[in-house]
């Protein structure tokens, strides 16, 4: 469905740009390099292709080509450590990487390259000696989870289960065709559909720039400035954001940038958002909406949208899938992935069973409370879903990171990182007893402490995507979680 809607825009609208970057691409041209590419990738049917890029034309040319020649590709998270680049290498049993000119080599200096090698749209094709995996039928393409703990899990999708969910984004947000600026990186599964997939779709555009030129600067930290100019001058009409970009913008605009009048849709996910966040965004007239979705299903499972909306809620459910709440659970039916790597009994099944808690309210809006097992029990039998806390806590915009605690224990605490480190504990208490007015006694948080050194990436303490990591963060703070409980 996507290539021949491809092939119709190339016929019916040859000019029209499609893909914005350090190069444009008109549909014609689109076209054409596409098909090029896959007949250069043609010897490695039905075999692995890492992908290992920054966001640019070139990623979105090597993924369409891909599926064109019925290649599987595994896209490379440029965040990902050395080591579970490595372990998603062997996992998939990858024939080839592509990768930049550069020296990308030395971060795969445990596996024996074939000494050819050739140009795959300005990037480097090198094969590689791996055993073969066996894979479920039909899969097309390979993402690996950001995962809380251990290594990341290798999630086996078809081309159809992909386009499906693109489909029904459109349907659901129908803004016609659009001009979306891709954010986050590529590598993301929702990125992937939502910011190439269904912009493409929709006969629209997508802007393809470097995550320096959006202001990402790696060890040398983000740059606002340069991302909210970025926005200014390419007027998009979409983007995807984390909880985490939304508040760098909203402070942005309260310090008098303005967004772009063409900002029509901006989709929010990867963790729960207070309510009252969401409202600032809107009040401030930036046009976000909450959504939910995993990997296993594809990415997207439900959405708000500008003509179906309910603040606090993650949306309605797309129409591709279906929604059952079993003990509490959200539980996912249709478009289910075909399993995991390595993982013969994941294959094929009909139900994910999300591990998320949540409910339906009387308007059919979905609804999530936070994860089944970070549910807190505390020792007078109060049941604390932490995220709701959480994003109470981080609603101000004051701290950046908050860890709620308490599971079988008299009262709640916080391990909490500032937004500011010069902010001084007398105003996060001063916050905090703000927020716990607002929360019943069994949840509000009693004693808190501030990390010792910034929750990041590299030091495991916190997801891709900026969702805190429980288990490591308890154990690097146990002594001072447990001080907060002493003469209790």
């Amino acid at each position: 469905m996507l290539w021949s809607k491809i092939q119709h825009f190339a016929q019916a609208h040859p000019n029209e740009i499609a893909i914005i970057g350090d190069k444009d691409y008109s549909w014609q041209q689109l076209e054409l390099k596409v098909n090029q590419l896959a007949q250069q990738l043609a010897p490695f049917k039905n075999q692995v292709v890492a992908l290992y890029e920054d966001n640019s034309p070139a990623w979105i040319i090597i993924d369409l080509a891909c599926r064109l020649s019925q290649v599987v590709l595994l896209p490379l998270p440029m965040f990902f450590s050395q080591q579970q680049l490595e372990h998603a290498i062997k996992q998939a049993g990858v024939s080839a990487i592509i990768y930049a000119k550069d020296n990308t080599l030395t971060k795969f200096t445990e596996f024996t390259f074939d000494e050819d090698s050739m140009d795959i749209a300005g990037l480097i094709l090198s094969s590689l000696i791996l055993p073969d995996v066996a894979l479920a039928e039909n899969t097309a393409k390979i993402t690996f989870t950001s995962g809380s703990t251990g290594q990341p899990k290798g999630v086996c999708l078809s081309n159809e289960q992909q386009i499906n969910v693109a489909d029904a984004l459109l349907d659901a947000i129908d803004l016609g065709a659009t001009r979306h600026l891709s954010i986050l990186p590529f590598s993301t599964l929702l990125e992937n559909i939502g910011g190439i997939y269904a912009p493409l779709l929709s006969g629209g555009s997508v802007i393809a720039l470097s995550q320096q030129a959006l202001g990402f600067n790696g060890s040398s930290g983000f740059d606002l400035t340069q991302l909210t100019a970025t926005i200014t001058e390419y007027q998009p009409q979409s983007m995807i954001l984390l909880p985490e970009l939304m508040q760098a913008l909203l402070g942005a605009m309260k310090q008098g940038w303005q967004a772009p009048d063409s900002l029509r849709f901006i989709a929010l996910g990867g963790s729960k958002v207070s309510p009252v966040l969401l409202q600032q965004a809107q009040d401030l007239g930036l046009p976000v909406f909450e959504g939910y979705g995993l990997s296993e299903c594809g990415s997207v499972v439900s959405l708000n949208t500008p003509k179906d909306r309910q603040l606090g809620s993650i949306g309605k459910v797309l129409k591709h899938i279906s929604v059952s709440i079993e003990d509490d659970e959200i539980v996912v039916s249709g478009n289910t992935f075909l399993g995991y790597i390595s993982d013969v009994d994941s294959c094929l099944q009909e139900k994910v069973y999300t591990g998320d808690l949540g409910f339906f309210d009387e308007q059919n809006f979905l609804h999530i409370n936070g994860r089944k097992k970070n549910l807190i029990i505390s020792s007078f039998g109060r049941n604390i879903n932490p995220e709701w806390v959480e994003s109470e806590l981080l609603a101000s915009g004051l701290l950046k990171y908050a860890v709620l605690y308490g599971d079988a224990k008299p009262y709640c605490i916080a391990i909490i990182q500032p937004r500011n480190k010069s902010v001084d504990d007398e105003k996060i208490q001063a916050n905090i007893d703000v927020i716990n007015q607002g929360l019943p006694s069994y949840a509000q948080i009693i004693k808190w402490q501030r990390v010792s050194s910034d929750m990041t990436l590299d030091n495991g303490l916190i997801t891709s995507n900026g969702r805190p990591i429980r288990k490591n963060i308890y154990q690097q703070y146990q002594t001072s979680i447990e001080n907060l409980y002493k003469g209790e």
